[in-house]
């Protein structure tokens, strides 16, 4: 069967649709591009805000469009089943808890994925090991999309790290919902820190990246880890606001001192590595002071990027029901003034970079002369030699910057 898989949202999302797209290969079907008309499309949907619902839903129906047969899983059809049911080629709707079950309806025959590896038509492999969320932020409804929170079996997680070196890959990034609660629901009690000290012994995969980590989960054993030169010198650790009146609405489990002395204690320990973060503009209540509160601390933090979002309410969350909502037009502006400050940040943090030597993991080729990747900090980096091929790790010494991209040349 020719069999195309569509994807948004996070990386938990697009781990799971690599392992779908890898198990389907090596029973024999044929992964292919939308346009090239299908039997069958599945579509892996988002929900984390409006603008995700809206693209789910024209993914959707560009799939019914070209004839294929319409399979939807993802957040977006966890929770609006009714509506996407009603789209025109809609066959079936996979609940996030079966979504590894797919091929079992699509093949007739039940797959035992622990034999199956991730399609490998990439740099870096997303390898998920936790999905679900234990926390109730006032605005996320993937919670209720997701479930609590479940962890991956460590042999697993070294059994896919494995074979993904055997392939090839110098990088997997390791994802998860929540990967900060890694291990809580393992007995005995493990934590993401022992999981990384046993990737380290037992595979030779040469970088390792996480996703996403919450504030209070960047700990002192984590951090003594990070010493080590296979794991990425990079953290995403989400503020959201920087006021405390709006952190507490938001149900976030940290203030803004808390959040700046660990930024500062993880750059005490960690000098050169890259910081980012990402903020809610707009969250119903916030005033001008509590804008300026934001950007005051961002201003004042050492970070090297943020992602910048406007509030979107989510139906069902306690946010969606609260009063003093933001204007658009206000949230439009406050964005503008935050990525100007992001902008900046950014510069500053790469022009740090020139002189020094990172290593790089090549992704594409750019031209006959060139070719770009993303360094160990998550820069990218335009390579000026021909020689290094797609997925290979060259160390590279900065030479120059650009308003978005370190420029180098590889060393021995």
């Amino acid at each position: 069967m020719k069999i195309s898989v569509l994807t948004l949202g996070c990386k938990a999302n697009q781990a799971e649709s690599s392992l779908i797209e890898g198990t389907l290969k090596t029973l024999g079907h044929h992964i292919v591009d939308i346009s090239e008309k299908p039997d069958f499309c599945i579509v892996n949907t988002c929900t984390v805000t409006s603008k995700s619902d809206y693209q789910s839903r024209q993914l959707i129906r560009r799939a019914g469009r070209v004839g294929a047969r319409v399979i939807v899983t993802g957040c977006y059809s966890e929770l609006n089943r009714e509506d996407v049911k009603s789209l025109e080629g809609v066959t079936a709707i996979i609940a996030n808890k079966d979504k590894l079950n797919i091929i079992n309806g699509l093949t007739g025959q039940r797959v035992d994925y622990s034999l199956y590896s991730p399609s490998h038509n990439r740099s870096r492999l997303f390898i998920k090991i936790q999905d679900g969320c234990n926390h109730s932020c006032s605005y996320c409804a993937i919670p209720k999309a997701r479930g609590r929170s479940r962890s991956v079996d460590p042999r697993e997680v070294i059994r896919q790290i494995i074979i993904a070196t055997s392939s090839g890959y110098n990088e997997i990034v390791l994802t998860g919902i929540h990967l900060g609660t890694y291990g809580y629901d393992i007995k005995p009690n493990i934590k993401l820190s022992d999981l990384l000290k046993t990737i380290l012994k037992e595979t030779k995969i040469k970088r390792i990246r996480l996703s996403s980590l919450e504030v209070r989960e960047v700990e002192d054993d984590l951090l003594e880890i990070f010493q080590d030169d296979r794991i990425c010198k990079h953290l995403h650790i989400p503020l959201q606001s920087g006021d405390d009146r709006i952190l507490r609405l938001m149900r976030r489990t940290y203030d803004s001192r808390l959040f700046s002395k660990v930024i500062e204690h993880i750059l005490r320990k960690l000098p050169d590595i890259a910081i980012g973060t990402d903020v809610i503009v707009g969250f119903p209540g916030e005033g001008e002071d509590e804008f300026h509160n934001t950007k005051r601390l961002l201003d004042a933090l050492p970070v090297s990027y943020m992602h910048i979002f406007p509030f979107s309410p989510r139906p069902n969350t306690i946010a969606s029901r609260m009063g003093n909502s933001v204007a658009s037009a206000t949230k439009k502006e406050r964005c503008s003034i935050l990525k100007a400050l992001d902008k900046k940040k950014r510069a500053d943090y790469m022009s740090r970079q020139v002189g020094k030597t990172i290593d790089v993991l090549i992704e594409e080729r750019v031209d006959g002369e060139a070719c770009s990747g993303t360094a160990s900090n998550y820069l990218k980096v335009l390579v000026t030699s021909n020689q290094p091929y797609k997925g290979s790790l060259v160390y590279v010494r900065i030479e120059d910057c650009t308003d978005d991209m370190l420029i180098g040349v590889p060393i021995p």
